[in-house]
């Protein structure tokens, strides 16, 4: 055999174990076999979110823990409409229309002081309780349902699971990635800032361990809404996964605290 016709065996011996490798890869994430069923998403988990969490305040303190005074809006982009609508702001007038939970809805519920406690409701749901103003959301995977009925304050979630590397295998490579939709109305900041129904929430959640063996977890959330804001808001908020339940403590929606 001529030294061309070898090399173009050897060539097209490489490529066949090459694809072989990359079947055998995906076989192995879609159940362990050819043909087999996909992982659920609680088997895809790359980080194991259960349990409970607790906010730990490192940045924005003195927006986050107590509420700001009204006209407080620094660093996020208004537009004139949005300006007005928080100058407006009456805490008095949200509690006597029951309106006292607009802080505690989905687009900015995950920068309050709280504990989380995080549970599969079933293999492709995680149920997220929230003892603050004692809220709790539902992150489907897969491709959902369409939304029905009247906007609630917690919306309708789509999480998956995404990978920022190409190497899918490394469970470090991923995070989950939940977009929601279908909100009510509700405040940015508690101080009156507002988001408007049509607002598109995207978050993205990072789980990783100290060399201690704490459990961490960082989730940075984009608002996107041409009503209210200008720009994308980006904001960023830090859980330390605890042992148990100490502190959960489930309080009531308020405006003035």
């Amino acid at each position: 055999m001529s030294q061309s016709r070898m090399g173009g065996a050897r060539f097209w011996v490489a490529m066949a174990i090459a694809l072989l490798a990359t079947q055998l890869t995906v076989d192995a994430q879609n159940g362990g076999r050819r043909g087999g069923p996909p992982a659920t998403a609680k088997d895809a988990a790359p980080f194991d979110s259960t349990g409970y969490w607790v906010s730990v305040i490192t940045q924005n303190w003195r927006l986050r823990m107590v509420v700001p005074p009204k006209g407080d809006y620094m660093g996020i982009p208004l537009t004139e409409e949005s300006k007005k609508i928080a100058d407006a702001w009456d805490p008095a007038k949200d509690e006597a229309a029951g309106e006292q939970c607009k802080g505690y809805g989905a687009a900015s519920i995950m920068t309050a002081p709280e504990r989380l406690h995080i549970t599969w409701q079933d293999d492709s749901t995680l149920q997220m309780e929230i003892d603050a103003g004692t809220q709790t959301r539902m992150l489907h995977f897969g491709k959902g349902t369409p939304a029905s009925g009247k906007p609630t304050w917690q919306g309708d979630s789509i999480a998956e699971w995404e990978s920022r590397e190409r190497d899918r295998r490394d469970p470090k490579a991923f995070y989950l990635k939940v977009t929601t939709t279908h909100m009510l109305s509700g405040y940015l900041r508690k101080n009156g800032v507002p988001y408007s129904e049509n607002a598109v929430l995207t978050e993205y959640y990072d789980g990783f361990q100290e060399p201690s063996g704490e459990q961490w977890m960082t989730i940075t959330t984009v608002v996107r809404d041409p009503k209210y804001l200008d720009r994308p808001l980006v904001l960023t908020a830090q859980f330390k996964k605890q042992r148990d339940a100490s502190g959960w403590d489930p309080t009531p929606c308020s405006s003035k605290w």
